[in-house]
């Protein structure tokens, strides 16, 4: 029985003295070297466990070299992503973010460029709804007093009913009309025309050129609208119609918007565009519709 008690003693004694030597190895590791033993299991003490003073530790922050940081891109990309999973409004709202306040991020040229294409395709298609509703012919009208009365150009009434020119009038009929109450936007200093729905952002084109054009600061009108086709004005009514050169004049200053022409020797001084996008930006416009003018602060 004593011999048993004996080996209990002498096992307790070698726990009692692992765990004090565990303890000692920690302190010579964490707090200050003890020398003697410990330094020969660890040489270099702290050298594992060593925690960095809060001095040093901002000195680190201040070499290391950040990443750029641009929230415009970081809502871009989150963006992109909501409109991969087909959540469109969700993304497209992301994009609005970027073009609203962070304009001049690397990142809203594609966001406007996105949200333009979005914006149109609802706006062109005449399956789509909002903003459109139908009007029934009555006895006495005409495409001018409907298109007037209405606020819509003819072309965007012919577009929305898929005319390919003017067709007689009928009681009964039912035309799709949409009120083009827009406003177009011009920034000479960015070289971009854009169409505004009050401060919701519609689209955007480029200019190409626009050489020997001062313009300042202000607010303005369409005055009129012109389609011609070897140097003579074309009415909306006539077959020949599609092939005509269009383009929009600005009531002060006296200014007008032209689709490029590369092949134009003596081109007058105007604002050009893409044809393309001046055809599109004809269909969105009427006679009537506010301009402003917006040069960049400097």
């Amino acid at each position: 029985m004593k011999f048993w008690l004996f080996i209990k003693i002498i096992a307790g004694l070698g726990v009692i003295g692992i765990v004090a030597f565990t303890a000692m190895l920690s302190y010579h590791i964490v707090v200050e070297p003890l020398g003697g033993v410990f330094e020969r299991i660890v040489p270099e003490a702290g050298s594992v466990l060593k925690v960095p003073k809060e001095e040093d530790f901002a000195k680190v922050l201040d070499a290391a070299e950040m990443p750029d940081f641009e929230p415009g891109d970081r809502a871009f990309q989150k963006a992109h992503e909501l409109i991969a999973l087909g959540e469109i409004p969700a993304g497209r709202e992301k994009l609005m973010a970027i073009i609203n306040v962070f304009p001049s991020s690397p990142a809203a040229p594609n966001a406007r460029r996105i949200v333009s294409q979005m914006n149109l395709d609802e706006i062109l298609a005449s399956n789509f709804p909002e903003g459109k509703t139908t009007y029934t012919v009555k006895s006495g009208d005409s495409y001018y007093a409907i298109a007037s009365r209405h606020d819509i150009s003819l072309d965007m009434l012919m577009h929305l009913n898929g005319m390919m020119e003017l067709k007689n009038l009928q009681p009964g009929d039912d035309l799709l009309v949409m009120p083009l109450n827009y406003r177009l936007m011009i920034e000479p200093d960015r070289k971009s025309v854009s169409l505004w729905d009050g401060v919701k952002f519609i689209c955007e084109y480029p200019v190409l050129n626009m050489d020997g054009i001062n313009l300042n600061s202000g607010k303005t009108v369409i005055s009129s609208r012109r389609s011609t086709l070897d140097g003579k004005t074309v009415a909306p009514t006539a077959k020949n119609y599609r092939a005509t050169r269009k383009s929009i004049v600005l009531k002060s200053p006296a200014i007008q918007i032209f689709p490029y022409d590369e092949s134009e020797e003596d081109p007058p001084r105007g604002i050009y565009l893409r044809e393309a996008d001046m055809e599109e930006l004809f269909l969105l416009t009427r006679s009537g519709n506010e301009v402003e003018i917006r040069k960049s602060a400097r």
